[in-house]
């Protein structure tokens, strides 16, 4: 039976990576940082010795090969858009679970937990865990959360969330006391843990005691139609909802586990986010992390990020930033007191163009549905022209595919019809039937049309905009004329939903570095996000309430192959399915990538310490600087 115990088992292996549970060394003596040493010198906050959980999370951070820190300062970062305070969530990652700087999973809220067959997690939690207001983090965080707000209908309408699901079942949850809880399934739900180790986290846990005085169940009724009043909403559910908000970050008054919690209430250019007393990472000097105490969010317009990380206003940054930025900010390092780091990057493409196998037009749907035509357009792209011209040579040419540093690397599988051959490309797309052209040189449709590709863009990347311009040339060569249009954001993401678009581009798989315990799901159509079956992934996030099944035969057998690894009782059984998959993918060039790899710039103040120099810079897995753990962070003077 597959039976791992991540309290005993781990421990040496957290140890040699710099996370040591309580209970693997005697935990340090504990001292009281500056910042919130007046309040509990007045009285309002505990001492650190009573904020802490018994048994921290101890952070080795020699074994990691890093400096041990000194508490204090500012931490200056941008980001463009004022829902994106969310990515404190993100980078804080504080998580059940999450991943360390290898990639595996290991417990960080979480004491321990015990995995049987993939069908049952038993989920320890820390003893002494708190809440940032200082209220105990239990299993009746997870019972409400479960009971009264997961299953509860209107707050939840459309029921627990689909990840919890398996074979269309929920689990049976339970909660023997009150550090230990129980998920189980009759069948194996083998993408649990990764789930909880997200990025953007699905929250199987709330701060019961705060939102239980928005629920009808718990509060006061008169009390809670004041409440609801003054919200100026329309129920009880519609105001739990607003205030129950853990991953956007927006409520102050909302207790979180983070690093560090929200200092500030309504849209401002500027937010601040505070130490969190009540954290459970300590390092080995018994100094309660995060080290910085204050970080400073500007949001600033997407075009001034590099302006004003080349003038030295901010001290860590990576989002907002491209590779053409690189030799700007290289020029500002003195002046602007940085260093400009160059990270790996985790998505399987840099650039990827998505034909829209659902597009509403009828003729054209059936030209992209045409594997020969999608293989024709992939070949007629000259990859090292672009990766020279926008890359200096940097990136690597490609088909979009899993990364070298994934096991499921296959050299074919990422060189696969991403050759540059014009004559071949040219030859399949005669052989589709389309080998007639107008007086231009531009092929025509059966029914008569030029066929005029138009790719909609986000319009924030200027180097998609410049390789599309290559494209543009050299498809030319085939007889394809290149539209380009360029768009908001969520206008883009909008139309490619309801079949509108007929092509788009954006970034490959976000994951393009899966391991052995990575759900293959995002290869299949289970999402409308990947851009090239918006209709098929609504088809089966819906339950077939909206969108079209899949009605082509390698799409089936991807549906097919993701549930066969969702079952597997064996990592064979599992590494099969991925490597078929990923086959079936570079066969059939659902997403014609350009090239992968292309260093992503990150400035690091010349104060700030424990960032490392070279690292990967991916949201799946890893929420870009979260698996680098910024709480270790620290300003050297």
């Amino acid at each position: 039976m597959f039976k791992t115990t991540h309290r005993f088992m781990l421990a040496g292996s957290l140890a040699l990576l710099g996370w040591l549970p309580a209970m693997a060394q005697s935990v340090p003596d504990l001292q009281e940082g500056a910042f919130w040493k007046t309040e509990v010198d007045s009285g309002h906050l505990p001492p650190v010795q009573e904020r802490i959980p018994s048994e921290p999370l101890v952070v080795d951070l020699a074994a990691k090969g890093r400096d041990l820190g000194v508490p204090g300062g500012t931490m200056r970062t941008m980001v463009t858009r004022s829902k994106d305070i969310r990515q404190m969530v993100v980078y804080g990652y504080a998580r059940l679970v999450g991943f360390n700087e290898k990639y595996e999973i290991v417990p960080d809220l979480l004491a321990s937990y015990e995995n049987e067959d993939n069908r049952k997690f038993t989920l320890r939690l820390r003893d002494g865990h708190k809440w940032s207001d200082g209220t105990p983090f239990t299993s009746e965080d997870f019972r409400y959360w479960w009971e009264d707000v997961a299953n509860n209908e209107l707050l939840s309408p459309s029921g627990p969330p689909d990840f919890l699901l398996v074979e269309g079942q929920v689990p049976t949850v339970t909660f023997p006391d009150e550090k230990t809880v129980i998920f189980e399934w009759d069948d194996p739900n083998p993408d649990f843990l990764q789930s909880l180790a997200q990025a953007r986290p699905p929250f199987i846990y709330r701060p019961s005691a705060f939102l239980k005085q928005y629920h009808e169940k718990f509060a006061d009724g008169e009390e809670l139609a004041l409440q609801v009043e003054d919200a100026r909403v329309k129920s009880w559910a519609a105001l739990h909802n607003k205030v129950d908000n853990l991953y956007k970050f927006d409520n102050h008054e909302l207790p979180t586990l983070q690093p560090w919690l929200n200092a500030s209430s309504g849209k401002k250019i500027r937010h601040n986010f505070v130490r969190n007393p009540y954290y459970h990472r300590i390092d080995t000097n018994g100094v309660q992390l995060p080290y910085i105490d204050v970080v400073e969010m500007e949001i600033v317009a997407p075009g001034l990020v590099a302006a004003k990380a080349n003038a030295g206003e901010t001290d860590l940054q990576g989002r907002g930033l491209a590779f053409r930025d690189a030799s700007i900010l290289k020029k500002g390092e003195a002046e602007g007191g940085y260093k400009t780091y160059l990270w790996k990057t985790g998505v399987a493409s840099q650039i990827a163009i998505y034909p829209n196998l659902n597009y509403e037009d009828e003729a054209w749907r059936e030209v992209l549905r045409d594997v020969r035509v999608r293989r024709a357009l992939s070949l007629a792209i000259d990859r090292k022209t672009i990766n020279q011209a926008l890359y200096f040579k940097l990136a690597q040419p490609g088909a979009m595919s899993v990364l070298p540093a994934s096991p499921f690397y296959n050299e074919e599988n990422a060189q696969a019809w991403a050759q540059f051959d014009t004559d071949m490309a040219n030859a399949l797309l005669d052989e589709a039937g389309l080998d007639q052209r107008d007086g231009n040189g531009i092929r025509l449709l059966p029914d008569g049309r030029p066929m005029e590709l138009v790719i909609e863009t986000a319009g924030e990347r200027q180097e998609v905009e410049n390789a599309l311009q290559i494209i543009t040339d050299d498809w030319r060569k085939i007889g394809v004329k290149l539209v380009m249009r360029p768009l908001d954001r969520d206008i883009l993401r909008n139309r490619v939903f309801a079949g509108n678009t007929m092509a788009s581009v954006w970034f490959g798989w976000d994951d393009g570095i899966p391991q052995m315990h990575t759900s293959p799901a995002y290869l299949a159509p289970t999402d409308q996000v990947f851009l090239a079956w918006p209709k098929w992934g609504q088809h089966y996030q819906t339950g077939g309430d909206v969108g079209e099944a899949p009605d082509m035969p390698e799409a089936e057998r991807l549906m097919t192959l993701a549930h066969d690894w969702e079952v597997a009782t064996s990592d064979e059984d599992r590494a099969a399915a991925w490597n078929e998959m990923l086959k079936i993918h570079a066969d059939q060039i659902y997403a014609i990538g350009v090239l992968n790899g292309a260093p992503q710039p990150i400035v690091v103040s010349n104060r700030l310490r424990n960032v490392p120099e070279q690292a990967m810079w991916a949201w799946e897995p890893g929420a870009h600087f979260g698996v680098h753990r910024p709480d270790e962070f620290f300003f050297a003077d």
